[in-house]
């Protein structure tokens, strides 16, 4: 299994990244978190090889005191040569801790410059175009008013690649027409493979599937029995085997699991050099 994938053809990338979602506050939303704890668990990352930090601007606590922006900041700029950023832009925090859609293409300029500034970068990596709020993907609504916005940032050098998440097949293709699409990010893992046609789609097309919520937001939904008889055999836990079963999944599948904790950051890290067998994948089939 490679471990390194090229986004938009043209920039390495390693396949097991860390999402900072969980920085801030654990959860998308609850209580600040300690700032120092997450400077601190992103310097490990970048030591122990990892080069992709999957982020957001509405990536915060409740309170709005810590914010996962601003820690990649503090704790990484100025960057390491390879790392790569990528963000989200659509949706807008409510007062009760949820996310509504942007609708207003227009929208969605001073969302990409807020997030240049507060990463303190000139041009983003890679932005993911997050359609609806924090329901289900919204099928048969069309993205294309907001996708050409940030298409036309992008040809102002200010996005070197684009993404989309929280989308369907359809949604895929109609922004495709528009820019090339670098990457999905939707929620896919072991025990919730609903989006078999969109990876499908990404495979054939050679970009980059980026599931959110690796493990599920938990293991309690997953094939744990399955699961837990392959980490036995690897002398693994059942969370390194299921981003193993990931990474294994798809030669375009990317992996960004999250987490405040240097401990699970370490653990979720040596999942990249599990090699699952024809036997375990028949297991976790």
């Amino acid at each position: 299994m490679s471990n390194d994938f090229r986004l938009g053809g043209d920039l390495p990338i390693g396949r097991l990244g860390f999402g900072a979602m969980r920085l801030s506050a654990n959860g998308f939303h609850g209580p600040a978190r300690d700032p120092e704890t997450g400077r601190a668990v992103l310097r490990r990352a970048v030591e122990l090889g990892v080069n992709h930090i999957d982020t957001a601007g509405f990536y915060t606590s409740d309170d709005g005191t810590v914010r996962a922006n601003d820690l990649i900041r503090q704790a990484l700029h100025p960057y390491p040569e390879g790392l790569v950023v990528a963000t989200k832009v659509g949706p807008v925090r409510t007062a009760d801790g949820g996310a509504e859609a942007t609708t207003d293409p227009a929208a969605l300029r001073p969302m990409v410059e807020e997030n240049l500034e507060a990463l303190g970068l000139d041009r983003l990596d890679l932005v993911y175009f997050r359609a609806g709020g924090m329901g289900p993907a919204p099928r048969g609504e069309s993205v294309a008013a907001r996708f050409e916005a940030l298409a036309a940032l992008r040809e102002e050098g200010l996005i070197r690649h684009l993404g989309l998440s929280h989308v369907d097949a359809g949604h895929l293709a109609e922004a495709r027409a528009i820019a090339p699409v670098a990457a999905v990010q939707n929620h896919f893992h072991a025990g919730n493979r609903d989006d078999a046609e969109v990876l499908a789609a990404c495979e054939e097309a050679g970009i980059a599937y980026v599931p959110y919520f690796p493990l599920g937001g938990g293991l309690s939904d997953i094939r744990e029995d399955r699961i837990a008889r392959v980490a036995d055999r690897h002398g693994a836990t059942a969370q390194q085997i299921a981003l193993a079963w990931l990474l294994a999944s798809s030669p375009v599948t990317l992996a960004i699991p999250g987490t405040g904790s240097p401990a699970h950051l370490e653990e979720n890290v040596a999942a990249g050099s599990i090699d699952l067998t024809a036997e375990d994948i028949a297991d976790l089939t």
